[in-house]
């Protein structure tokens, strides 16, 4: 066993022990095998975590090829192990060529899938756009963050989606621990390996109040930072000002930050307007699924000088003789700086992700071509898993209660 395939080896089986849920669904269908015949692709963040689950498809059953989501998340010792240790089928490789990485979106359609587990929404997007004979044989579509639900929801909107498809980042057993407590912890950890600086005593403003952005501040709060929110719905604004935190234009907040974080899901977000209002030294990160929230063409195009100032980290000036630095390249700080989400939140989310696979698989043939929601049996039988993993038993209505509480 090379050195690659070793390590991540050592990095899949350290993961897979805090792997609970995951392991729970194994016990319970690993003798059924729920996905026997399909051909399933997995579209991810390729690290340990995300290995485990591709590795967990194919025990239950189907033949699966795995490729990356991002083009600097994929850890190639994890697709080695993968690919030699596990008998898995990957094309995947970290890399900073957008080229090389579309080529491999397009190689893993080639197994004609069944199933398609997506992050991003960019394998969706493929098969309904540039190589619509792959649609042939899908039976349906499992998306996991908000960026691929938007997507799919257009696509749906505009009567265009061909397939099935669940939300499944939409389930509550995924929005809200993986997206707020996930997104909060992974992020610092991509900006404090990258950068290691203090985040007591900063100001830090976190562009976008959803449940990413809300889990982003609270984890800037908990770290001793002061918290700038900003956002265009009104009502996240009021709830962002009602959870303690300062709420304003990006225009304002951009002399204000030490450190920004985008977290909105839209283009644009901090653009050539902002730059040159920012102090000397503002770390930037964007923790969105593309790299389109920080406009990094205009501050390429702007900058008068560029640098590596640290593994990770590009020093821009600024004709007004400022710099600022730039983590990842703008693209997805928690996964192209650091390890992604907590194993143990990542383990609930896939849980949801295998369970719609496998909803999809048997109902194939049987549901219209829309997005749905995660049924909620699912995200209650996930809640119940979960808490039995926990050791926590919790109290049940009585008969007399559900009759109360269903009487007028």
């Amino acid at each position: 066993m090379n050195k690659s395939v070793e390590l991540g080896v050592k990095k899949m089986e350290w993961a897979w022990q805090y792997m609970d849920v995951l392991r729970a669904i194994k016990g319970r269908y690993i003798d059924e095998k729920p996905f026997k015949g399909s051909k399933v692709v997995v579209c991810c963040h390729l690290e340990a975590k995300t290995a485990n689950l591709g590795r967990l498809i194919g025990d239950l059953g189907a033949e699966v090829w795995v490729t990356g989501s991002n083009p600097l998340s994929t850890q190639d010792d994890i697709a080695d192990a993968l690919r030699e240790h596990y008998g898995v089928t990957v094309y995947a490789k970290h890399t900073h060529d957008d080229e090389a990485f579309r080529k491999n979106l397009y190689k893993v359609l080639e197994l004609e899938p069944d199933l398609i587990l997506d992050d991003g929404g960019d394998l969706a997007t493929i098969v309904h756009t540039e190589y619509t004979n792959y649609l042939k044989n899908l039976k349906g579509i499992s998306e996991e963050t908000t960026t691929g639900v938007h997507r799919l929801r257009a696509l749906d909107a505009a009567g265009k989606l061909k397939v099935p498809a669940i939300a499944a980042n939409d389930a509550m057993m995924k929005y809200l621990f993986d997206n707020r407590y996930g997104t909060g912890q992974s992020t610092w950890d991509g900006i404090i390996r990258s950068t290691n600086v203090s985040i007591a005593g900063k100001t830090v403003v976190v562009a976008g109040y959803g449940w990413c952005g809300r889990g982003v501040a609270l984890r800037a709060k908990g770290l001793g930072a002061k918290v700038i929110v900003t956002e265009v719905d009104p009502i996240k604004s009021i709830e962002a000002v009602m959870d303690g935190f300062e709420v304003m234009s990006m225009t304002n907040a951009a002399p204000l930050g030490d450190i920004f974080t985008t977290l909105t899901g839209d283009i644009n977000v901090i653009t050539k307007d902002h730059f040159p209002l920012m102090k000397e030294g503002a770390i930037l990160a964007n923790a969105g699924h593309f790299d389109v929230e920080i406009s990094m063409k205009q501050l390429r195009e702007f900058s008068v000088e560029q640098w590596e100032a640290r593994p990770n980290v590009i020093g821009y000036k600024l004709p007004n003789g400022k710099s600022i630095y730039v983590i990842a390249e703008g693209r997805l700080v928690n996964l192209a700086a650091a390890d992604g989400h907590p194993i143990e939140i990542m383990d609930t989310s896939f849980g949801v992700q295998l369970m719609s696979l496998k909803y999809l698989w048997e109902n194939k043939g049987k549901l219209e071509n829309h997005l749905m929601t995660v049924p909620e049996s699912i995200d209650r039988e996930l809640a119940v898993i979960k808490l039995k993993t926990m050791g926590i038993a919790i109290d049940e209505l009585t008969e007399e209660q559900k009759k109360y509480l269903s009487s007028w």
